[in-house]
């Protein structure tokens, strides 16, 4: 099977990438515009596989989608494609409704398009895979809800409004055109490769440099974590096993306090990387870099996952707890310090983004 990933140079993408071409025997065609966050060093380990194929290209541009289409004919398409920080769609909304929007709208036409000119056996096989995320059902209130496929959706910034636009679009697509399309909605990722805007990432390199580690706010926002190599086994499992028109919800079962994941977090610097070594007094601890900040403006208090459609349908759960999931991604940024100073080379150096001026 010949699948075309978009966003292919992105922390998922790039996850879903390594495990089509480490754990199966298709063929998998990357195609990225490599934005700031896409790193085809993130690629390096599958980049002379035979059965990778990387595209530099827009998901925006309709005529370069058209080409890529007929080019390497795939049998189904993953979308990952997306400007996916709420902070930098609060200061800049406009890439996120060009990307995440026109750019899903564009990406499905060049699909219809394609999928209607194919002979009916592998019509009626192909699959269009939409990857979205659990911020477009808003926040959850009541300390024992979950998020559900059927959970209304309420987003709260321009990231997750924009990518519930995206989502609609898609269902559009197969109510009027009869695009076989599947949604995901995953709850937040963590792990290796992770552009360090992003929390855990940023929380670890923040501790490795002795800056100050800021909190949002108390920290009380609860987030349910995802190890990102979990959620590709789920991704893959869904574009070859799941239902046609169906929705599935992918959680990690693993609820956490902000706070409590970057108190985790200096727990593994103290024990993995203390600060004695890197000439700090004796007895220091990482936590004591713990400053809280101006909280995001309209931040979501709580997310969580209710994944057992997944388990029951689809026969998949998380592999890793979070606490070795975390353990493995602390371990990866201290031994992987080439690929993170790469990244911080470029535009970012670990500054706040999105405090809404």
């Amino acid at each position: 099977m010949k699948i075309l990933v978009t966003g292919g140079a992105g922390f998922i993408g790039s996850a879903v990438v390594r495990h089509i071409c480490n754990f199966t025997n298709d063929m998998v065609i990357n195609v990225d515009k490599l934005t700031y966050a896409g790193n085809l060093n993130s690629l390096e380990q599958v980049s002379g596989n035979s059965r990778y194929i990387f595209e530099k290209a827009d998901i925006c541009d309709a005529v370069v989608m058209a080409t890529v289409f007929k080019k390497h004919q795939p049998d189904a398409v993953m979308h990952l494609a997306a400007e996916s920080h709420v902070d930098r769609s609060i200061d800049g909304p406009a890439a996120f409704i060009e990307t995440n929007i026109v750019g899903t709208y564009v990406l499905l036409e060049a699909t219809r398009d394609y999928w209607k000119g194919l002979p009916e056996e592998r019509k009626l096989a192909f699959r269009f895979h939409h990857i979205s995320t659990d911020e477009v059902y808003g926040d959850l209130h009541g300390t024992e809800d979950l998020f559900t496929e059927n959970t209304p959706y309420a987003p709260s910034s321009p990231y997750s409004a924009s990518k519930a636009s995206s989502d609609h679009l898609v269902r559009a697509w197969f109510r009027t055109y009869g695009l076989p399309v599947i949604i995901t909605n995953c709850s937040n990722n963590y792990g290796p490769y992770h552009f360090p805007e992003k929390l855990i990432p940023l929380m670890i390199l923040n501790a490795l440099a002795g800056k100050p580690l800021p909190v949002y706010g108390r920290g009380t926002q609860i987030r349910d974590w995802l190890y990102v190599e979990d959620h590709a086994r789920a991704l893959y499992k869904v574009v070859t096993e799941g239902q046609v028109g169906e929705t599935y919800n992918i959680g990690g079962h693993n609820e956490k306090q902000n706070l409590e994941v970057v108190h985790t977090i200096c727990a593994l610097m103290d024990e993995l990387a203390p600060m004695h070594d890197r000439g700090y007094p004796p007895n220091s601890k990482h936590s004591s870099l713990i400053t809280h900040v101006k909280d995001r403006p309209g931040h979501d208090l709580r997310y969580a996952i209710d994944a057992s459609k997944i388990e029951r349908e689809l026969g998949w759960k998380p592999e890793e707890t979070f606490e070795t999931g975390l353990r493995k991604t602390v371990e990866w940024y201290l031994n992987n310090n080439d690929w993170w100073q790469a990244v911080l080379d470029g535009s970012y150096q670990l500054e706040r983004l999105g405090q809404g001026a």
